[in-house]
């Protein structure tokens, strides 16, 4: 089974003793589908002296957790969001639900870098097509033709013709 948490990423713990409570991920075990988080699951060892100058006593570690009771932090939308997969630029890319952006720094960085030359490039595009129309002269619209002004004139003319019949 895949997971879909990496080591350094942000995480929130969902299930479980420490719920709500978020860190790093330190290290990543695919083959029990467990995670280390800083902070999660503290468990304490005994540790007895081996010799004069080692110490005993009680440390402290974290220990692992189910990946299944974790989800990743977006670090656009800072929430806790299930992971997403995406084609971007030929490379499989984890996504996040909510807003769409790339979880992997590098690649996020790479969208990022891509998506600011292609907003550069329209907006230059758009620059030179308004030169062009501001260059260019509008063509100018024909008056609308009034509908009863020719009607006038046509009932003029036939009472001229009437009159001059008349003559």
């Amino acid at each position: 089974m895949a997971l879909n948490v990496k080591k350094g990423d942000n995480v929130v713990v969902i299930a479980g003793k420490d719920k709500g409570k978020s860190g790093k991920v330190l290290t990543v075990i695919p083959s029990d589908n467990a995670v280390v988080v800083s902070g999660v699951n503290i468990i304490h060892k005994h540790k007895k002296p081996r010799s004069a100058q080692d110490k005993g006593g009680i440390m402290k570690a974290e220990g692992k957790i189910n990946a299944s009771n974790v989800q990743v932090i977006c670090p656009a939308c800072d929430k806790a969001t299930r992971v997403g997969s995406k084609v971007v630029s030929g490379k499989h890319v984890r996504v996040c639900k909510h807003c769409g952006e790339a979880l992997d720094k590098a690649v996020a960085k790479e969208v990022k870098k891509t998506a600011k030359a292609a907003a550069k490039e329209t907006k230059v595009a758009q620059k030179s097509a308004a030169k062009t129309a501001k260059a260019a002269p509008a063509p100018k619209k024909a008056a609308p033709k009034s509908t009863a002004a020719p009607k006038k004139a046509a009932t003029k003319t036939v009472a001229r013709k009437s009159q001059a019949k008349g003559q």
